[in-house]
């Protein structure tokens, strides 16, 4: 077993000291190791500790092991902690009553040592890669904000653009895995602009032709500054920051690619981030209203957008604006 495994903290709850001496002989080589004897000792070294694993027993006088993980998963602080019940009782209900109340596994005593370990180990590695993979997505979150410090779109823009082009995706046929997959990617899409030069992004008045020509290489940069990952996320991230400005009739940029030549991601995520940027005021307009912006977009169907997703646009409108409410300016 890895010795990095020490470093993880399993709270050992029985109200029987011998059951506890067990454990501790069989996990304290690998693990920190916490201890309670009744279910509110449980509960306040859980929240207080913040074990990355409980092992609980469910027979013990006061609180049960069942009462217990109910409680720990109605905590937010400790709802995402994994609970294994280790106990006697070994009736189907019984297990069914432990996976109701929220615990991952069920060991039963005597237990056999060989058995523990693997199911501690395995469930540790789960919690390792959701920890992982929640970094990865705020890393990529905060990466994302990074480009709006040189532009006058806001942290409430990308939010609202993300979810727009969830649910434009869940209506054009994505899976919820793969619609949660371009939420967050879209914000990456203008992750580009960071290397646009302050006096384009800023300045106030019109560009000129060549100053447009520059800004329009950040879907290039963007794409750079993704690169080649193996991780299918930042894959769809440098798709949505390289099409978003390509148009289905061919006259978008940087390729000029035209219909479905131009990715679904990049599609959904160019009607996305157009209603919300149509719909909020800026410092260089005001608000749009949902029927001028509807209009336009109806206007541009088939020209700059694919009119499927108009169409779902228009569809899904009542989602579309209570997504817009719940995050409106500050």
């Amino acid at each position: 077993m890895l010795n990095t495994e020490r470093t993880a903290t399993l709270l050992l709850v029985d109200d029987e000291p011998v059951n506890l001496r067990v454990l501790k002989q069989l996990l304290a080589p690998y693990y920190h190791l916490i201890f309670a004897k009744n279910g509110e000792e449980a509960l306040r070294l859980a929240t207080t500790q913040l074990p990355e694993l409980i092992l609980l027993d469910v027979m013990m006088p006061g609180m049960t092991g069942f009462e217990v993980c109910q409680t720990l998963k109605e905590q937010r602080k400790t709802s995402a902690i994994p609970v294994i019940f280790v106990t006697a009782l070994s009736d189907e209900h019984d297990e069914t009553r432990g996976f109701e109340v929220g615990g991952v596994d069920y060991v039963t005593k005597p237990i056999s040592p060989s058995v523990v370990l693997a199911r501690v180990k395995t469930h540790l590695s789960l919690v390792q890669a959701d920890e992982l993979r929640r970094t990865r997505m705020q890393i990529i979150q905060r990466l994302g904000r990074a480009a709006e410090y040189k532009d006058n779109e806001t942290g409430m823009h990308v939010l609202r653009m993300s979810h727009f082009s969830k649910v434009l995706a869940l209506a054009y046929g994505f899976t919820p895995a793969q619609a949660d997959i371009l939420l967050h990617a879209a914000p990456m899409h203008d992750i580009g602009k960071i290397g646009i030069p302050d006096a384009i992004m800023q300045k106030p008045a019109r560009l000129t032709n060549e100053e447009f020509d520059i800004m329009k290489t950040h879907p290039l940069i963007g794409a750079e500054i993704l690169g080649d990952a193996d991780s299918k996320l930042l894959q769809i991230a440098k798709s949505v920051a390289l099409t978003h400005h390509e148009k289905w009739d061919g006259s978008g940029y940087p390729y000029g690619l035209k219909g479905e030549q131009i990715p679904v991601e990049g599609r959904i995520v160019a009607v996305a981030d157009v209603f919300d940027a149509l719909t909020s005021k800026r410092p260089y307009k005001e608000a749009w209203s949902i029927e001028e912006t509807l209009a336009e977009m109806n206007a541009q169907k088939g020209r700059h957008f694919e009119p499927r997703l108009i169409e779902l646009l228009e569809q899904n409108l009542d989602e579309i604006l209570t997504i817009k409410a719940r995050w409106e300016e500050e």
